[in-house]
């Protein structure tokens, strides 16, 4: 295209300088045509040669200064659209690169065989964020290495193809985040944990204004619960987990008997997440700030076999939460696709 575009350019300055070429021929025929001067009979003067009238010369002068012009305008207009292309070459190049060596990057983890391959392969990645993120970033890198102000609490699967900071583009410094299996949160009454800890460090010192509960498409932690006997005890430290989403699984079957399993499971991932959100009510120092409007409880769930994204708060208003029965409403639902 761009070459196509400078031979354009060339034939239009191979024509100019053709008109020019033309001009001086044109000039040098006129300069010798003969003048004549009507004779009569009283007077009587022979034909001669006279020179061209000086306000031609200045009309050549002019003329060859607005082809001149011209031509520079040509140029400049014809050179800005060559970098111009050039530039939008240069990035469409580039962004194909990345994505090539991305896409790389990808086959390279899978494909690692040794734990050597493995380590090195997170030493380049390590040294990519350190050159072309934390250099860039210094000043802002620093600050956060001082203290932290989250404005997000996120509590997500820890299922490996469920990463908040991929998903949602959470930066470092920006959100508080805990990972366990298949994203719940456990009744007060049920003792502590990680997940309880990490509410209360959020909550009481950070501070945060947001927790957002995470859930995704195809979860095995919910899978597993909805397959759990209820007579049969387990050692299984995953079952014992997922007991905390009881109450949830109780509510699917309930409302999904006539449906397949595959279904129940899809909706009991959902359920889970509503559930997590009223047992965080369950803690007083969220409670508090909920009401206070201090505080906002909020649920997703990602689908990664469609890319599409669900998000949801908590209305604090008209939820009932007590010891024999519990109900929750939401509100600002959105689907992002």
């Amino acid at each position: 295209m761009a070459w196509s575009i400078r031979s354009r350019v060339s034939s239009f300055l191979g024509s100019e300088v053709g008109v020019m070429g033309s001009l001086f021929h044109w000039d040098t025929c006129w300069r010798t045509v003969p003048f004549s001067v009507p004779t009569n009979s009283s007077s009587a003067v022979s034909s001669r040669t006279r020179p061209w009238p000086k306000f031609v010369s200045i009309l050549k002068l002019f003329w060859f200064s607005y082809v001149n012009f011209s031509l520079i305008l040509w140029f400049s207009y014809f050179q800005m659209n060559w970098a111009r292309m050039d530039s939008c070459y240069a990035a469409a190049s580039f962004k194909e690169k990345q994505s090539e060596n991305k896409d790389t990057d990808v086959r390279n983890m899978a494909e690692a065989g040794g734990e050597h391959a493995l380590f090195g392969l997170m030493k380049q990645r390590f040294l990519s964020f350190k050159n072309h993120k934390y250099m860039k970033e210094l000043e802002h890198f620093q600050a956060l290495s001082k203290a932290q102000y989250p404005k997000f609490m996120v509590i997500a699967c820890a299922d490996s193809r469920v990463c908040p900071s991929n998903i949602l583009g959470f930066q470092p410094g920006e959100a508080f985040m805990i990972r366990n299996i298949a994203n719940l949160v456990p009744l007060m009454k049920n003792g502590p944990s990680e997940c309880n800890a990490a509410l209360e460090f959020a909550v009481t010192t950070l501070e945060v204004e947001n927790i957002l509960v995470i859930g995704h498409s195809s979860c095995a932690g919910i899978e597993n619960l909805m397959k759990i006997q209820e007579d049969v005890e387990s050692r299984s430290f995953i079952n014992k987990w997922v007991t905390n989403g009881n109450v949830a699984k109780l509510r699917t079957k309930a409302a999904t008997a006539h449906l397949s399993f595959a279904q129940q499971c899809r909706f009991c991932e959902k359920e889970s997440i509503n559930q997590s959100l009223l047992n965080m009510l369950s803690y007083p120092w969220i409670e508090d700030k909920v009401r206070s409007g201090l505080l906002s409880l909020h649920g997703g769930y990602y689908n990664f076999s469609s890319c599409t994204f669900e998000k949801w708060t908590l209305d604090f208003n008209g939820c009932t939460v007590n010891e024999e029965s519990s109900s929750y409403v939401i509100k600002e639902q959105e689907f992002w696709s």
